[in-house]
């Protein structure tokens, strides 16, 4: 089940997104098939098709008559009608890409830059995007999104730590990136914005109701019911990483001790110094315990691993989660297994982010992934 519309005044924008998605999920399709799967009228979906048409975002094609009565116009998304830029910066480095209305990555950039301060990543996102506007000079730039690790807004957690963004709890981070791209910005989570690149382009299309495990330098988490992301009162829901599993564990930046984080996460495979087989074999406790627990909390028809774990390291992930203990969902009618791999690709967090700034511009009151609500965004100075 995807998103639905909304007859209600407020919600035309939002209308917009949600027919510009179906299309672009399941098109080429028809007004008709939209209507139902949205639940909106044929008379809406049409004015909305109309708008879209004339803006160049969708194009529209009837078939040559084969019988009576004329064929319905097929309806599909545009990919050169508009592009976006997805950004994500890491303690290793920042990555970019231009993605066009159809989510294909036209270009990727990388710069390596460990731990680099507000003042240098700007500088180097500033270029990355003159780089990429460059491959496509002269077309409609929508926006750009801006993806980086949470949790944002609280003392103890956010911008502290190894697996964290040191120096930035108190940048303007929106303002900036629009300062230095001269774009629509919008700012998200990495592992919110895998989850919507998942969502669009990957294995999160098939479900309802998933949770993306988000394995980087850190760990992350999120639950999507219905295309929405949980996001809690201030946007940190379902983070995992600082979940205390190891009583009297490692000390963890955020003042506990054993945190999963310092136990399942890049940062804590490269401390270890083992093998890929070697230290999934001694983390595996805990990554059961990671999953149950989570399936108990959430009910997900599965567990999507994805996230900047390289393809042998996410194999042994998955071998060492073939015989998961009992929980809520080990179910005797699934139909998937309960632990399954992304399959959006090594740009799910820039195709994530891209799409987040496609949202915005579209559709300005329900750009963000999450639910309209509190300002979710105030935790990372936005």
């Amino acid at each position: 089940m995807g998103l639905r519309g909304t007859n209600q005044e407020f919600g035309r924008p939002y209308n917009r997104r949600i027919v510009l998605e179906a299309i672009r999920s399941g098109g080429p399709t028809t007004r008709g098939r939209i209507a139902a799967e949205v639940g909106l009228t044929v008379q809406t979906v049409s004015t909305i098709i109309r708008e879209l048409e004339e803006q160049g975002y969708i194009l529209a094609n009837r078939e040559e008559p084969r019988g009576r009565g004329l064929p319905p116009t097929t309806l599909r998304i545009n990919p050169e009608g508009g592009y976006a830029i997805g950004v994500y910066i890491t303690p290793l480095g920042i990555d970019a890409a231009l993605i066009n209305l159809a989510g294909d990555v036209i270009g990727s950039t990388h710069r390596s830059a460990t731990r680099a301060t507000p003042d240098e990543a700007f500088t180097l996102i500033r270029a990355m995007v003159d780089e990429l506007r460059a491959m496509r000079h002269g077309a409609r730039m929508l926006g750009v999104g801006l993806s980086l690790p949470g949790p944002f807004g609280v003392a103890s957690m956010s911008f502290v730590g190894p697996t964290t963004m040191v120096g930035w709890g108190n940048v303007q981070l929106r303002e900036r990136l629009a300062e230095v791209t001269g774009l629509p910005a919008f700012i998200e989570s990495d592992m919110a914005a895998a989850a919507l690149g998942e969502r669009l382009y990957g294995r999160g299309a098939e479900f309802a109701d998933f949770y993306y495990l988000f394995i980087g330098v850190g760990l992350g988490g999120i639950m999507v019911h219905d295309g929405v992301a949980l996001r809690g009162a201030w946007g940190n829901a379902s983070e995992i990483s600082h979940i205390p599993l190891v009583p009297g564990g490692e000390l963890c930046p955020c003042g506990n001790r054993g945190c999963l984080e310092r136990y399942i996460s890049l940062d804590a495979f490269a401390r270890r110094g083992l093998g890929e087989a070697d230290w999934v074999n001694e983390i595996r406790p805990l990554l059961h315990a990671a999953l149950i627990t989570i399936e108990n909390l959430f009910d997900p028809e599965t567990v999507i691993l994805g996230g900047l774990a390289h393809a042998g390291l996410v194999d042994e992930l998955v071998r060492a989660a073939t015989d998961l203990p009992n929980s809520v969902s080990a179910r005797s009618d699934r139909k998937v297994p309960r632990l399954i791999v992304s399959k959006g690709g090594p740009h799910t967090v820039l195709r994530g982010a891209a799409a987040l700034a496609v949202t915005g511009v579209l559709s300005p009151r329900f750009g963000q992934l999450f639910a309209p609500g509190r300002d979710q965004t105030k935790g990372i100075a936005a």
